[in-house]
C-alpha cells in the first residue's frame, strides 16, 4: 500500500467509534435506499402504461421473488468475502484480501451463468408456482426473459461494491448505486414511454443500469487509488478462500432472502 492509501485509509484506525460509525453508515443506508428506486420506479412508469398497465403490473409483481432471490445470491458473496477482506486488511494483508475479493468475483461469475440458465429453463413454470395467472404470465415472462440476461451485471455490482464499502469508502459505493438509479429512471421514461416497450422497456432500463453500475464498480476497483485492486490472475476458484466466506455470508443472505420474500 503506498503513502496516499495509507493516508486515506487511516481514518478507519484513529476516528472515533461513534464518529466513524455514522460517517460510513449513512452512505450504505442511502445506497439501499436508492437502490429501491429501481423496482420503485418501475412500477411507477409500468402502473402508467395505457389500457394494460394493471396487468403488467400484476405480472412484474410476480417478478419480485425470484429477483430478491437473485439479489440474495449475491449478498451470500458480496457480505460474506468482503468482512473476509477487511480481517486480512487488518492484518495488513493486502495481497490476500486482493485474492478474497478476485475469488467472490469468480464465484459471482459463475453464479451469474448457473442462474441466468435456470431462469430462462424454468422462469416460467416458477412464476406461475408464485401466482401468475394466464392473464399476468406473458407480462411476467417478458419482464423476466430480460432480466435474467443482466444477472451478471446485478450479481457483480451488489457483490464487489461491497468490497468498496470494506475499505471505508461507503461514499463511492453509494454513488455506484446513484448513477445505476438515475439511468434506470431515464432510460424508464424514454424505453416505456418514449418507445412504447411497455415492462420489456422496464427490464432492458434495469438491465442497462445495473451494466452501468458494474462498469463504475470495476473501474474503481482497478484504479491505483483503490486499497484492493481486482486483479486477472486472483479471479480463480480457491476452496481455502471461498468457503469462509460462503460460511460467513449464509445468514445475512438468508435474513435477505426471506424478509424480502415475506414483504413480497
Amino acid at each position: 500500500m503506498n503513502l496516499q492509501q495509507k493516508k486515506d485509509n487511516s481514518f478507519l484506525a484513529t476516528e472515533p467509534l461513534g464518529k466513524l460509525l455514522l460517517k460510513l453508515s449513512l452512505p450504505t443506508v442511502t445506497a439501499q435506499i436508492i437502490n429501491m428506486l429501481y423496482n420503485i420506479v418501475d412500477r411507477i412508469y409500468i402502473g402508467h402504461i395505457p389500457e394494460n398497465g394493471a396487468l403488467a403490473l400484476t405480472g412484474v409483481g410476480v417478478c419480485m421473488p425470484l429477483i430478491m432471490i437473485v439479489s440474495a445470491f449475491a449478498a451470500l458473496v458480496g457480505n460474506g468475502g468482503a468482512p473476509r477482506a477487511s480481517i486480512f486488511m487488518g492484518k495488513g494483508d493486502n495481497e490476500q484480501a486482493e485474492k478474497v475479493m478476485g475469488s467472490c468475483a469468480w464465484m459471482l461469475i459463475v453464479l451469474s451463468v448457473v442462474l441466468t440458465a435456470f431462469m430462462l429453463i424454468f422462469g416460467k413454470m416458477i412464476l406461475q408456482l408464485f401466482g401468475a395467472s394466464d392473464n399476468t404470465i406473458l407480462y411476467a415472462t417478458d419482464y423476466m426473459n430480460i432480466y435474467c440476461v443482466g444477472t451478471l451485471f446485478t450479481q457483480l455490482t451488489l457483490g464487489l461494491n461491497a468490497f468498496i464499502t470494506a475499505q471505508g469508502k461507503t461514499l463511492i459505493s453509494m454513488c455506484n448505486v446513484a448513477v445505476g438509479a438515475v439511468t434506470n429512471i431515464v432510460l424508464d421514461a424514454i424505453l416505456i414511454n418514449g418507445f412504447g416497450m411497455g415492462v420489456k422497456g422496464a427490464a432492458l432500463a434495469t438491465v442497462i443500469a445495473q451494466g452501468v453500475s458494474t462498469c463504475f464498480v470495476i473501474h474503481y476497483l482497478i484504479k491505483p487509488t483503490s486499497q484492493l485492486k481486482l486483479r486477472l490472475k486472483n479471479i480463480r476458484f480457491e476452496r481455502k478462500l471461498l468457503l469462509p466466506c460462503i460460511l460467513l455470508g449464509t445468514s445475512p443472505a438468508l435474513m435477505q432472502l426471506t424478509e424480502n420474500m415475506v414483504a413480497s
